[in-house]
């Protein structure tokens, strides 16, 4: 145990790293500081393992503190040390156990080195990934973050243009045809005077012929009616708001731009990782969530089950035992990767159609469990993770089957769901209700008392999974 030897470095971004280094019982072994430089690093290694018998390797434990994590990473394990990366969540809650009162970089980087000792099984060794991988992470996360940008930009236009033109024409997609549109005369003044020939030849042009006429209409007639509404009020900066949509539609066009470029080398990345294509035989999972889900995963050996990866997603629900009593239905953890998460429960929506064995489990919470649709989506993605690192780990292709095992097509799966595992509405429709108890059935005639009818359940609240209705008895007046 004295040969052991646990280094804990709380990252700095802008200032120097904390490093402590403790011996197998926790004993102080020393004290440093470090930059991120072979030189500084080999110094903080030397000081380490400074009086450790031949061939000790440090086990250095880290936070993921923005990208600091990274140098330290691959400096201690190419020269073969172990390196942890631990969430921030976890070395938080030992430090406010160990120092509940104090907070220093110095106690931080020895709660960090502590942590082995603590909770061993906890931990696991950080596996960097190949050239390959990392390549496909970068464009995955580029591709995610500008995507989110793109999105911004939209909903930015699409209120700046509430403002100019208040009956906006901009209620669904953001096309190219409007685009052209904006880039153009974003002021009302503007798209009056332009009259509504030349605003229909610009429509069919951006839209390939898809839009004319009719939607010209649209943009004059929200024009004239912005125009009568606001007059010359001062109040209105016409050019202004005009100029600001203009940049925004500059931006949302480079964006994009850029967009295309990083997808057409992620596609790349994702060919040379996964050749096979493995990620996208499953259901939900197509060009983007593919390679999302090879990126977030990395080598599915990391996990020792599928129940591992499933808490990695954090789509597995929160654990509530005590005594006699386990509550079920706990929420989800949401610990893992936000990316690996939304794209497991975007691809769930639509495997569910997809797959019978994944309509039955969506049914089955909408119908009988009482869940509404995000939730019974999120129960869906939780087995689409299972069975997501069970392709993985084998290298086979997904096979869509039956509830019995048997394998289908696709024609005869859709219509397997369509006949048995289709929601009916009715349940949809109480799912959707929001404020208070669902609307029930009444049976009219049944009296208690001398207070008048009660409510009974309808027959089919059994079939949906609710518990009868429980009426409070009324108290006997004097």
């Amino acid at each position: 145990m004295q040969d052991r030897r646990l280094v804990g470095i709380d990252l700095g971004i802008t200032s120097a790293h904390t490093v402590r280094v403790l011996a197998g019982d926790g004993g102080l072994v020393c004290r440093r500081k470090a930059v991120p430089t072979v030189e500084s690093l080999g110094e903080v290694e030397q000081a380490a393992l400074a009086g450790a018998a031949a061939g000790t390797r440090l086990e250095v434990v880290v936070e993921p503190t923005g990208p600091a994590w990274l140098p330290i990473a691959v400096f201690f394990a190419a020269r073969g040390h172990t390196v942890y990366r631990v969430s921030s969540a976890k070395a938080h809650d030992l430090r406010r156990f160990l120092r509940r009162h104090a907070k220093s970089n110095g106690i931080d980087a020895d709660t960090l080195a502590r942590l082995p000792l603590v909770d061993p099984a906890g931990l696991h060794p950080l596996q960097l990934p190949d050239a390959a991988r990392a390549a496909l992470d970068r464009r995955v996360r580029a591709c995610d973050r500008l995507t989110r940008q793109a999105a911004d930009h939209k909903r930015r236009i699409k209120g700046l243009v509430r403002q100019l033109l208040p009956a906006s024409p901009l209620v669904g997609e953001l096309g190219q045809a409007d685009l052209a549109v904006l880039e153009r005369w974003a002021d009302p003044h503007g798209l009056v005077a332009v009259g509504r020939a030349r605003l229909q030849q610009v429509l069919a042009s951006a839209s390939a012929g898809q839009q004319g006429a009719q939607r010209a209409e649209q943009w004059l007639a929200a024009a004239r009616a912005a125009l009568e509404l606001y007059g010359d009020h001062p109040a209105i900066a016409w050019q202004d708001l005009a100029a600001e949509v203009h940049s925004e539609v500059r931006l949302l066009r480079a964006t994009q731009a850029e967009l295309a470029a990083h997808a057409r080398e992620r596609e790349a990345c994702y060919r040379r990782v996964d050749p096979a294509a493995l990620a996208r035989s499953l259901p939900g999972l197509a060009t983007i969530g593919g390679p999302a889900l090879v990126a977030t995963m990395g080598s599915a050996s990391r996990f020792a089950t599928a129940a591992k990866f499933r808490s990695f997603t954090g789509l597995a629900p929160r654990a509530s035992e005590t005594g006699q009593t386990d509550r079920k239905g706990q929420p989800i953890s949401k610990a893992g990767n936000r990316l690996l998460r939304t794209t497991l429960v975007r691809a769930a929506d639509h495997a569910r159609r997809q797959d019978p064995q994944l309509a039955r489990i969506y049914w089955t919470q909408m119908v009988e469990r009482g869940k509404d649709h995000l939730g019974a989506v999120c129960v869906v993605a939780a087995h689409l993770a299972e069975r997501a690192w069970t392709v993985m780990d084998r290298a086979t292709p997904y096979v869509i089957c039956d509830t019995d095992a048997t394998p289908v097509t696709p024609a005869q799966a859709k219509q397997i769901i369509a006949e048995r595992w289709t929601v009916p509405e009715e349940v949809r429709r109480r799912r959707r209700h929001k404020k208070g108890k669902a609307p029930q059935q009444v049976l009219q005639g049944h009296v208690h008392g001398a207070q008048g009818a009660t409510r009974r359940p309808s027959p089919s609240s059994a079939t949906l999974g609710q518990p009868p209705s429980r009426v409070k008895p009324t108290q006997p007046q004097p």
